[in-house]
């Protein structure tokens, strides 16, 4: 007996020391050391593009299979671009290109006709985010003949400025793009982020005025309306039926995020343009928007120990699909953002070291025991459980920014950079204002002609083949057309051949419509009551579901018109007062879950 229970217990023990050390962290990462770094990045990317199928056979480049959203492909590609930018490593160069290019679209802006039911414009803004950073870091130019990545992200912006809407809100952006999507009465921030993205980075990149007016325009817009308050904290949007004056107050890590980046683009590109006002005035910015990113994106009590957090979805489990990526962005930008707004390279690599480390510790998950989860804050490095393409992305994606000190900094026009731009790419697509109208041409008179003909067609087929099956093969069309006359009713049929109408029987009196049907608005999703603001039932209720167009949605607007690089024209965001940097006006609650309903 003593010896069968101490077999048990050295069992027991050895089983125990098996299962902890299966939970041992798989990655022993050492910020410090650039090989380090680099050599958990490598497997990292490994097991992120192993989510990846697109480059296989049968499959569609450029694509993640479900239940990803196409913008998150782009999103994918380009943390790939990252991958290469900081290590060196070439091996998914070939599916990153290929992948960027397939998507473009037939007017090469990526707007594919099979994405019509799921993109909006942030959708598109960030395959053009992705394009514009492939131009900054000198990735290998595609083959020529072959869209390259500046013009791509010149038409981005060019068919996203063609929807500015002032007819509703003063300006801005709508989330979707098309009428039949659920969301296109909603102006939301990370549309109008993608937008300012883009068009700061591509001032900085060309010297072009008219992007760094644009960007200014926009970011004004965004203060006016309220997205983006005294204290830089960036809420989620509005609709457009009371003037976007009800903001939907969620926070999202990616909106303040794409707006820290832009914002030091502006810094860059204030510089270069000798245009000192504006230089103090995006400074002022960026310092603002990284207060505010540190305070609500971050846990812990001071910035030598605080952590990335999703605060909006993932304290409360919550997160869906596409929120579990947005930690990514917020890596990604933050570590860029240094390059432009070097001031912020120590405040921001303390942040980053200590987010990578905390996400380096819990990646033991999968078969391989090293895929890693979303929750790196507050959990004493234990693993969620969760694996999939967004938090595989946000763990890569913020250890790579930890060699942000050694990459080359981003290349311009002016410094070496060799991507091909077109200022006018996109300009000639009719379809920015009309939808509808890129994918069909108008119908002519021998569409008509041809359409009355094989309808005609159609029809005496039919009328043969049901002649052929009533008709007796051993009598002639005469004897045919005797029985068929015999056999039916001169009171049913007969009238029918004779253009005549039947009268209804009294047992088809006072029938309704059978296609009565019943609507329900409970679809929302169930919220935890500290989220209950706002809420009807304990539920967040979605977007209305017949979202009508409104009458001047066909209007033509024409696309921007390109100054010359040498313009000296100030940037339009001088005109904000600067009074709301100081404003200690607030709004208590910090986040909720807001998730994109398609």
């Amino acid at each position: 007996m003593w010896l069968w229970s101490s077999w048990r217990r050295a069992a027991f023990t050895a089983a125990s020391f098996l299962m902890a050390g299966s939970l041992v962290a798989a990655y022993d990462l050492d910020v410090q050391s650039t090989d380090s770094i680099k050599d958990v990045a490598k497997q990292m990317a490994e097991d992120l593009v192993s989510f990846y199928n697109g480059d296989e056979p049968g499959q569609t480049p450029g694509l993640l299979p479900q239940p990803y959203y196409w913008w998150e492909a782009g999103a994918f590609l380009g943390s790939l671009v990252d991958y290469w930018y900081y290590t060196g490593d070439d091996t998914y160069n070939n599916i990153t290109q290929q992948g960027l290019l397939h998507q473009v679209g037939p007017y090469n802006d990526y707007m594919p006709p099979n994405q019509t039911l799921t993109e909006g414009n942030d959708d598109q803004g960030f395959w053009g985010m992705a394009v514009m950073s492939a131009a900054e870091y000198k990735f290998p130019d595609p083959p020529a003949g072959q869209p390259q990545w500046l013009a791509l992200a010149q038409a981005v912006f060019n068919t996203q400025a063609a929807r500015w809407d002032p007819d509703h809100c003063n300006g801005g952006l709508r989330w979707q793009i098309f009428t039949w999507n659920t969301g296109f009465d909603y102006k939301n921030s990370i549309s109008q982020a993608c937008f300012f993205n883009v068009a700061a980075r591509l001032a900085l990149y060309t010297g072009n005025s008219t992007y760094a007016d644009w960007a200014a325009r926009t970011y004004d817009w965004m203060v006016n309306v309220k997205f983006l308050d005294n204290n830089y904290r960036v809420f989620d949007g509005g609709h457009i039926e009371d003037n976007c004056t009800t903001i939907t107050p969620y926070e999202f890590s990616y909106n303040v995020g794409a707006f820290l980046l832009g914002s030091a683009a502006m810094v860059a590109y204030s510089n270069n343009s000798n245009q000192q006002a504006d230089v103090d005035m995006w400074r002022e910015r960026v310092d603002g928007l990284l207060n505010s990113t540190e305070d609500i994106f971050f846990y812990g009590n001071e910035t030598s120990n605080r952590v990335m957090i999703e605060i909006a979805c993932e304290p409360v489990n919550l997160c869906d699909t596409d929120q579990l990526s947005f930690k990514a962005y917020l890596s990604r930008w933050m570590a860029a953002t240094t390059k432009w707004a070097p001031w912020t390279f120590d405040r921001i690599k303390t942040l980053l070291q200590n987010s990578a480390v905390a996400a380096a510790n819990q990646c033991v998950g999968g078969d391989n025991h090293r895929l890693c989860g979303l929750k790196w804050a507050n959990n004493s490095g234990a693993y969620d459980g969760t694996t999939g393409v967004g938090q595989q992305m946000a763990a890569m994606e913020v250890v790579l920014a930890n060699m942000i000190q050694q990459a080359e900094p981003p290349v311009t026009n002016s410094t070496g950079g060799t991507s091909v731009g077109n200022p006018s790419a996109g300009g000639s697509d009719e379809g920015r204002a009309d939808p509808e109208g890129r994918y069909y041409m108008p119908v002519s008179t021998g569409d008509y002609a041809g359409a009355v003909i094989i309808t005609i067609f159609v029809i005496l087929s039919l009328l043969a083949g049901v002649a052929f099956m009533i008709m007796d093969e051993t009598k002639s069309i005469a004897e045919n057309w005797a029985s068929l006359r015999a056999g039916v009713s001169k009171a049913s049929i007969l009238p029918v051949f004779a253009g005549g109408r039947r009268k209804p029987t009294a047992d088809e009196k006072g029938k309704g419509n059978a296609t009565d049907r019943s609507s329900s608005t409970d679809t929302g999703e169930k919220i935890p009551a500290v989220y209950a603001n706002g809420v009807v039932g304990g539920k967040l209720l979605k977007r209305p579901d017949s979202i009508q167009r409104p009458p001047d949605a066909r209007k033509r607007m024409s696309a921007p018109v390109m100054t010359s690089a040498t313009t000296n024209t100030a940037a339009t965001a001088s005109t904000v007062n600067k009074d709301y940097r100081h404003s200690t006006n607030n709004i208590g609650q910090r986040a909720s879950v807001l998730r994109k309903q398609r």
